[in-house]
């Protein structure tokens, strides 16, 4: 048997076992059954050791990266299941009960009846009931067919930032800030000490989470395009608010603090949109021996670099084409704010994003209550979603900004 048919079956059998174990009392027929499922769950456990064993062996020895079972077995975790188990009061099965036991490997722990959910299935609010959105759970169900909500696109992480994961107390990253100088002599002379200096970033805990809730007939439709509409939602909650912080977040808000609220970023005039103010914006950071990989801007300037030509001369491009920016791909995204002001300007970041270190403490947490007031009454279940992470820039001079594009 494969490893996950070994862990399915085993996690079958610890079920059954708990199932016998509910009973008031315990006949001598079921006494016997549940040493039987003992016995077997034992052999599987072990069959399932040797399983692994063999296939990290032959991972390593093909050169596979050993985190493909993990994000393979993270692809398979259902945020439903997840939120039935802890409604239905029962144990997590399948390749949630895998995840929660590898989490508890690496020391990460749930608050009291939560259960832990992989942050990356949701990397791709308001009540919701079979009533109020009876058209995603008609008799004649068309999932291919479900009408999402126009969403800002994610981007900071996409553009190379550094994800640190499975982080336990503060983190601090080590930086070097000056080097030695070196020094031409002549014969005899002696050299002049110099040393190199240190400093550090850390990384401390911020937390985001939000409450919703969903009916207990949605929870319990077994439908695959259900489970992707409660991953997209809970993406929404997340992975947005994270995105988001990554570009405008400041330590007032009890956010990460972002690439606009980082001290020490470069600055730059697009007041006249031009090739040569572009060109002089790019060369703040050949200037600090930094190329950049990235430009972000939101849908305003966006439209204004396409529509401005580099050059008065007839067939000249323009300053964005084909999705480029002096060479250098370009994004836009409503995550990224106009400057407000009277009236408001247009912002551009240009810089190498991978200079944007993430980190992640633990794994993102779901805790469902059907015991709330206002939810127990009508059988519908409360959730709080939670997620910790911090951010920091490894060398402000990486980014330079504008921010006073007219639009």
């Amino acid at each position: 048997m494969k490893l996950n048919d070994l862990r399915e079956a085993r996690a079958a059998k610890v079920t059954e076992a708990r199932t016998l174990l509910n009973a008031e009392t315990l006949t001598p027929e079921a006494k016997t059954k549940f040493d039987s499922l003992k016995a077997e769950i034992s052999a599987l456990e072990a069959d399932e050791a040797r399983a692994q064993f063999i296939e990290e062996a032959e991972r390593r020895s093909t050169g596979t990266p050993v985190d493909t079972s993990r994000r393979n077995m993270e692809s398979r975790v259902n945020v439903l299941d997840a939120i039935a188990c802890q409604v239905e009061n029962r144990s997590a099965t399948g390749a949630l009960a895998e995840f929660q036991a590898e989490a508890k490997r690496m020391g990460i722990e749930p608050s009291k009846g939560g259960i832990l959910v992989p942050t990356s299935i949701f990397e791709k609010r308001a009540t919701q009931t079979t009533t109020s959105s009876a058209a995603i759970v008609p008799d004649d169900f068309k999932a291919d067919q479900f009408i999402g909500l126009l969403r800002n696109s994610l981007i900071v992480k996409s553009l190379g930032a550094r994800v640190l994961t499975g982080l336990r107390g503060d983190t601090v990253l080590p930086k070097q800030t000056g080097a030695s100088t070196a020094y031409w002599i002549a014969e005899g002379d002696a050299l002049t000490e110099s040393n190199t200096t240190y400093g550090s970033v850390k990384l401390e805990p911020k937390h985001v989470g939000a409450l919703t809730a969903l009916s207990r007939q949605l929870i319990q439709q077994s439908n695959p395009a259900i489970e992707q509409l409660v991953r997209d939602d809970f993406s929404a909650v997340v992975s947005l608010a994270v995105d988001k912080a990554l570009l405008h977040g400041t330590a007032a808000a009890k956010q990460p603090t972002g690439i606009l609220s980082v001290a020490g970023i470069q600055t730059a005039s697009l007041a006249t949109l031009d090739w040569d103010a572009i060109v002089a914006m790019l060369e703040k950071l050949g200037l600090e021996n930094i190329t950049p990989n990235a430009i972000v801007t939101h849908a305003k300037v966006s439209t204004k670099l396409q529509t401005t030509l580099k050059d008065a001369v007839a067939g000249a491009a323009y300053l964005m084409q084909g999705g480029r920016v002096a060479d250098l791909p370009a994004y836009s995204t409503n995550q990224l704010d106009a400057k407000a002001g009277s009236p408001a300007t247009g912002r551009l970041i240009a810089g190498d994003f991978t200079q944007l270190v993430i980190g992640e403490w633990g794994a993102t947490e779901i805790l469902a209550n059907p015991y709330a007031a206002g939810y127990y009454e009508k059988g519908d279940v409360q959730l709080r979603i939670l997620h910790t992470c911090d951010a920091a820039v490894r060398h402000p001079k990486a980014f330079v900004l504008a921010d006073d594009i007219a639009i």
